[in-house]
């Protein structure tokens, strides 16, 4: 998942064509997850050992980062330790697990299309649970996504997808929805690669201590692994989830939202969603049907709508009285 934080209205970073690169970087990134992943899990793998091994890695990897950029405020940490804890859980342990579980059974890009209805579900818990009712656009933009997530599952002809894997990538949205309201709070001071760090750090530590006692499958199989036809060792994908699209990943997505400013930024993230078809095109053969590539289209564009609506708010409130 891209990283989608809300930045404060002044200080907006200079959007430069360097900052859009680097936001197409990390969404490409993070899409090459799912590609990488389904291999894997279908020669044995369990999404719980997929997962630990990927968090893991990425943890060894921004965490010297996150504590530099701490400065050796161990109190402000220490203050933001529920956040931290409730981060690694939701946004990083449970979305990756879910969505990792929904690739066992549906292909990436459904299960990416559905993952990422995340917007339009931030802004129904921000309407019922902190009343801040949403404008037009944004209520027309989750009507739009929430269509387009209908041809996604193939309702109209019958819901042709596996009932639980559109269960865990529901689930998976769940998780991804946490990290946006999480990363929005800027309250508690924390550097966002300081959060990163300590939520890839905590989720990690959960899903080892979970296989540890038995209650999460860590199922592993070292056997050769195909992506476009072509035979590679069990270990290459696994680096490649560690060092691409966890660590770099993320440290990516966190300078793109220094130098576009988040809102930008998260409108160049929204390609994560067709960088993720096109990987398991060209490394799975996999291609959603036709009436579910309009559902993608739909989709996009009605999490295009929410997040123009939720920009006009911010601008409304703005505006001096």
């Amino acid at each position: 998942m891209a990283t989608m934080t809300h930045d404060a209205p002044v200080a907006v970073p200079p959007r430069s064509a360097t900052g859009i690169t680097v936001a197409l970087l990390s969404a490409v990134t993070f899409a090459l997850s799912g590609a990488l992943a389904s291999p894997l899990l279908d020669h044995g793998w369990s999404a719980g050992a997929v997962v630990l091994v990927r968090i893991g890695l990425g943890a060894l990897v921004v965490l010297p980062f996150g504590l530099v950029a701490l400065r050796g405020r161990w109190d402000l940490l220490w203050r933001s330790l529920p956040t931290v804890v409730l981060y690694g859980l939701l946004a990083v342990a449970g979305a990756q697990f879910c969505y990792f579980s929904a690739v066992q059974h549906l292909d990436v890009g459904p299960a990416l299309l559905i993952e990422y209805t995340a917007p339009a579900a931030v802004v129904i818990w921000l309407w019922l649970r902190h009343h801040q009712r949403p404008g037009r656009l944004t209520i027309a933009g989750a009507a739009v996504a929430g269509l387009g997530l209908l041809f996604v599952l193939d309702v109209f002809a019958g819901f042709g997808l596996h009932a639980g894997g559109v269960a865990w990538a529901l689930a998976a949205m769940v998780g991804a929805a946490a990290y946006f309201v999480i990363s929005a709070d800027d309250t508690t001071g924390l550097p966002p690669i300081t959060l990163a760090a300590g939520g890839l750090v905590v989720g990690g530590l959960v899903l080892g201590a979970l296989g540890a006692v038995g209650l999460l499958p860590m199922r592993a199989e070292r056997t050769s692994v195909s992506y476009g036809g072509a035979d590679v060792a069990w270990w290459v994908p696994l680096v490649l989830l560690g060092l691409v699209t966890a660590s770099f990943a993320y440290v990516a997505g966190i300078a793109a939202a220094r130098l576009l400013g988040s809102r930008l930024a998260s409108f160049v993230a929204l390609s994560e969603v067709v960088a993720g078809v096109l990987w398991a095109w060209a490394l799975l053969g996999e291609l959603p049907g036709p009436l579910q590539l309009v559902g993608g289209l739909l989709v996009l564009v009605g999490v295009v709508g929410v997040k123009l609506g939720e920009k006009s708010a911010v601008e409304v409130q703005q505006i001096p009285l």
